[in-house]
């Protein structure tokens, strides 16, 4: 059977195309997969509409979250084999999960959560190495006490979802999420949000609370809009990671008075630059995949579309660029 694939059309590149790639060869350390479902994330857009804004030469696959089937393993790959149901966030730099077959770095990859389905997996991988990478390895929450506070600015979301349940399970941290509407802060709850503030008015909702500051800050949208109230919260010596680029300069100032940090994290980084640690995202998927299946953790998945084609790709990236979604939309293929 052939591979199909939606891609970017290069010379509509605001549209999709169907597209029949030729079957793809293992790397070394590659695993060639029989993608089942993948779901949609911002980053999908924001390259989409970097394709529209600079032009392509050739078809573009896009989509990094997936599930599947492992059909063919690299020489150098020794912890899956064909038959293995795995998941992961894929690889910027590499054709996407938007076709029936990828080549995926067995290393950035884990074995699939054996308590859920193909979509629910799929909604999974690139939320939660952003999630657990921004809180472990750049704030460091897990050496928080229980008198120190993390703020989650935008806590509905695909990544929020996953960082509020990771924050209560590996430390002590009170955990505080925004949300603008009460189905999404009721979201933000039910997954163990300890309070939720709405993000047009962060200082005042604190205050209520009897909350000046906070010791850690995790931003999961518009850093140039919260840049300045993030600066009046954070406490001295304290901690800010956004997963946000910002548009416009961000003054340093409030941050080098109180000799706070700010940390970038953007979850292709081991992938993109083949870091020597790069293995440490499968261990990842592979510890989310144990608190999910010991019901811990609950996936992320929101919204369930069928089918591998143009107009359930076009309808996926309108769920994402509305900027309402709570939790994931994904494709089943």
């Amino acid at each position: 059977m052939s591979i199909r694939a939606i891609a970017i059309d290069p010379e509509h590149p605001e549209n999709f195309i169907e597209i029949t790639p030729e079957t793809p060869t293992p790397g070394e350390y590659d695993l060639r997969v029989e993608v089942k479902a993948a779901s949609v994330n911002p980053v999908d857009t924001k390259v989409h509409k970097g394709a529209i804004k600079n032009g392509l030469q050739v078809p573009r696959v896009l989509g990094w979250d997936a599930s599947g089937v492992v059909l063919e393993v690299g020489s150098k790959v020794t912890q899956f084999k064909p038959g293995d149901e795995v998941y992961y966030a894929g690889d910027i730099t590499r054709p996407g999960s938007n076709s029936s077959e990828q080549l995926i770095d067995a290393r950035i990859t884990g074995h699939k959560p054996k308590s859920l389905d193909w979509a629910a997996a799929a909604a999974i991988p690139l939320t939660a190495l952003t999630a657990w990478e921004g809180l472990f390895e750049r704030l460091n929450i897990q050496n928080a006490t229980a008198d120190q506070t993390l703020l989650i600015v935008g806590g509905a979301g695909g990544v929020g979802s996953l960082a509020i349940p990771f924050a209560k399970l590996r430390s002590d941290v009170k955990v505080i999420a925004t949300a603008s509407r009460e189905d999404s802060a009721q979201w933000c709850r039910d997954r163990g949000a300890d309070s939720v503030i709405n993000y047009n008015d962060m200082i005042g909702e604190l205050e209520k609370q009897g909350i000046r500051q906070v010791d850690y800050i995790f931003c999961l949208n518009d850093t140039d809009g919260h840049w300045e109230t993030m600066g009046k919260l954070i406490a001295p010596q304290g901690h800010i990671c956004t997963i946000v680029e910002n548009e416009h300069p961000l003054s340093m100032d409030q941050l080098k008075l109180k000799s706070a940090a700010l940390h970038f994290e953007f979850m292709y980084t081991r992938s993109m630059f083949t870091t020597p640690d790069m293995a440490r995202q499968g261990e990842i998927l592979e510890a989310v995949a144990e608190l999910l299946d010991a019901g811990k953790v609950q996936t992320t998945l929101n919204e369930t579309l069928q089918g591998l084609s143009v107009e359930t790709l076009q309808a996926a990236h309108q769920r994402v660029l509305e900027g309402h979604m709570r939790g994931k939309v994904v494709m089943v293929y």
